[in-house]
């Protein structure tokens, strides 16, 4: 019912506090990507989860570990494309583009569940394939990591 909602949604921000500080701490030790890789993995695993829940109080138990993973994931993924911009006046503009590829990613994820229910007949296959939005963003945070490295090697061997 209600209540629950409400239970819910304030677990899931009051925890999101505790994950950004967590993987900013997960970000300073082992990189950004590398704490977003892990964010992803934990998603995936959320994902899984919801698929297979069954009693109330396993919600709040996932709720608890969406508010840690989605306060995470918020900050560090904004910071993380802040430190790839290119040096440049107009950061408003980027930022404006970064906005635009949320809300385009929103719609698009929100959409491809409602029609996943809506053909299926079961939230829990749209829950399992949002899967697939984590492992395409894994990828390019892999691809992502991978240009990095190319580009420090070529760096430094420029430098010798």
């Amino acid at each position: 019912g209600t209540a629950e909602l409400i239970i819910t949604v304030l677990i899931i921000q009051f925890v999101a506090i505790g994950g950004a500080f967590f993987f900013s701490m997960l970000s300073s030790k082992f990189g950004n990507i590398k704490a977003l890789m892990v964010a992803i993995f934990i998603w995936v695993g959320i994902c899984i989860s919801a698929y297979n829940l069954y009693e109330p109080n396993s919600f709040y138990v996932l709720a608890f570990v969406v508010g840690l993973v989605m306060g995470g994931i918020q900050s560090l993924s904004r910071s993380t494309y802040s430190k790839m911009l290119p040096k440049t006046q107009d950061h408003a503009s980027y930022f404006s583009f970064y906005d635009v590829c949320d809300k385009i990613g929103l719609v698009v994820g929100t959409a491809s569940y409602g029609l996943i229910e809506e053909i299926t007949g079961s939230m829990r296959n749209s829950v399992l394939a949002l899967i697939l939005f984590f492992v395409v963003g894994l990828f390019f945070l892999l691809r992502s990591m991978m240009l990095k490295s190319d580009e420090d090697q070529l760096q430094t061997e420029n430098l010798s």
